[in-house]
Order: C-alpha cells, then sequence, then structure tokens
C-alpha cells in the first residue's frame, strides 16, 4: 500500500491518543495519530516521523502520522495498514493458493472475524490480522497493551476451527529485519496462553514481516514465531 505526500516531521508530544503535536518545516502542526495504542517506545520527544496528507479538505487535521524512526528502524504505525496489506498480499496468492473469495469484516455467530475466505478445493476458513509494532533488539512481540478483545477473537477461531473451519491468525510485523515473533507474556500472560491454546487446536499462527518505506508497507516475508 502507498500513501500521498508523505513529508518528515519532529514529534513534540501526543496530547491524547488521537492526536500528535509535530514540527513541520518550522512550524508547530497538530496530526492526527493513525494508531491508538500506547507507542511509548516510539513517540518520544525529538523522534523523526512522517506525515501523510489527508485528501478531505474538511477534516481538522491536515496530515495522518504514519511511520517513526527508532534508532536505524523504520516503524509503520499506521493501525488500519495491516488489513490493507494482508488482503493484498491474500489476493496475490500469499496467504493460500487458490482462493476464490476473500471478504473483510465477516459476522459468523456472535463473532466478527477480519476476513473469510474461501478456495477452489472447497475448503473455507476466517483469518484474524493483528499489527505488530513493539521490538526490542529484533524480537518483535504482541500485544503492547493488555487486550482482552484480542483474547476473546483467539477463542472465537478456536470455535471455529471446532466447527470445521480453517481458522488463522496473522500477525502484520510493521518493520522489517526482524528476529522473530512472539507473544509478550510479560505485558498480557492471558494473551500469550489463549495463542497456546489456539494455536494447540489447529489455528494457524502466522507472523509476516514487512517491507517498509516513508511511503509504503507491503508484506515481505514470514519471521519464526516462538510460543
Amino acid at each position: 500500500m502507498q500513501y500521498a505526500h508523505v513529508r518528515p516531521a519532529e514529534f513534540l508530544a501526543r496530547p491524547n491518543r488521537f492526536v500528535a503535536r509535530v514540527l513541520l518545516d518550522g512550524k508547530e502542526e497538530t496530526v492526527h495519530v493513525k494508531n491508538t495504542g500506547r507507542c511509548r517506545e516510539l513517540l518520544v520527544p525529538g523522534a523523526r516521523v512522517y506525515l501523510a496528507e489527508g485528501d478531505n479538505p474538511a477534516r481538522k487535521t491536515r496530515y495522518d502520522l504514519v511511520a517513526v524512526e527508532k534508532g536505524e528502524l523504520l516503524v509503520n504505525l499506521d493501525s488500519q495498514a495491516p488489513n490493507k496489506v494482508f488482503a493484498q498480499w491474500a489476493q496475490a496468492g500469499g496467504f493460500r493458493p487458490g482462493l476464490t473469495l476473500l471478504r473483510p469484516e465477516t459476522t459468523w455467530g456472535n463473532s466478527r472475524f477480519d476476513f473469510y475466505w474461501e478456495d477452489a478445493a472447497g475448503q473455507r476458513g476466517f483469518v484474524e490480522v493483528k499489527g505488530v509494532t513493539l521490538e526490542e533488539e529484533g524480537h518483535v512481540r504482541f500485544p503492547d497493551a493488555p487486550t482482552l478483545r484480542g483474547v476473546k477473537h483467539l477463542e472465537e477461531l478456536v470455535r471455529a476451527r471446532a466447527e470445521g473451519y480453517e481458522a488463522a491468525v496473522c500477525f502484520v510485523v510493521q518493520m522489517e529485519g526482524m528476529v522473530d515473533f512472539a507473544p509478550n507474556d510479560a505485558t498480557h500472560p492471558a494473551f500469550g496462553a489463549a495463542l497456546r491454546r489456539a494455536a494447540a487446536s489447529g489455528v494457524t499462527v502466522l507472523a509476516m514481516e514487512c517491507a517498509v518505506t516513508p511511503g509504503s508497507l507491503a508484506i515481505r516475508r514470514p519471521i519464526p514465531v516462538r510460543l
């Protein structure tokens, strides 16, 4: 996926989870943050960030904050991007060959999954997609904050698998050059336990690293999953 009209800026502060103050061309600007997560280790004063210009003249903020430099590492922060790049990758045959249907935001029973798919062999299944921005010395972890919703998604995938559907959770790593992925047990042990139960129940666990530039994001390769 591509962003239009990307510009570098300096991060100043984040008054709330929706907006940030940045220094753009020597002038302070309020921008929309496309990630409501904490991102405390990324959005630090003085960090170089990248802004994508919005195309809606009626919006309150002109720019979206979409990426940040963490040392030499470039991290995409757009929480909407993982689903978009997963869809592009899956439609190109990366997820599994022979897809005949890939439908986003699909309700099943009391559950709502990110994607429902069918293939030419008659198989069908659900996928949940999670974006990963937390990194420590080349090791990426999810989540960066407790997520009861994430635990519920895993439990729903287990239920779908028990009823005969294929099921997968795909962690889209929004940076490159990583060593491996693991659940962040220190922050939310219940999520790690749920992910291990899901894997033991037949839910496929994928971690896909992305190629990242200030103006683009694309799934590049799988990295090892450590459960």
